[in-house]
């Protein structure tokens, strides 16, 4: 099986030295063994870990869910569904959350556009909390 060295992994994934080294400290991918002489040599399924790692934070999932998905890679579909599943909840309230700010800005926006005075500024004034001013 080849083995490549850390710096060629971190090239081949898209990624720097020191992003190998902290999924190292995080238990997301095992530190090879240190030779008598030479460099560490990091095996071929190394990098598939790595752009899996990298392709589930894309999709959001956090450094802690990633390494339950690569716990659970071993067994059952169900419990990789069920993770799946929660963290889907937790994507669909963020767009709820979005859609809601969406619409306010939306509505600032709208109001910047009608307003005829030109002191003051319906965005600044819906973000300074009641009975303050920003001066």
């Amino acid at each position: 099986m080849p083995r490549t060295p850390i710096s060629q992994l971190a090239k081949s994934a898209g990624v720097n030295v020191e992003t190998i080294r902290y999924y190292e400290r995080q238990n997301l991918i095992e530190q090879p063994n240190k030779p008598p002489q030479g460099y560490r040599q990091y095996p071929e399924d190394t990098l598939t870990k790595v752009l899996f790692i990298k392709r589930a934070q894309h999709l959001g999932f956090t450094l802690a869910e990633i390494h339950a998905l690569i716990e659970l890679s071993t067994g059952s579909c169900h419990e990789v569904q069920h993770l799946a599943e929660h963290k889907l909840d937790i994507v669909q309230a963020k767009i709820k959350d979005l859609k809601r700010l969406e619409n306010s800005l939306k509505q600032l926006v709208t109001s910047c556009q009608s307003n005829p005075d030109t002191a003051s500024c319906p965005v600044i004034d819906a973000l300074v909390p009641v009975g303050r001013r920003l001066s």
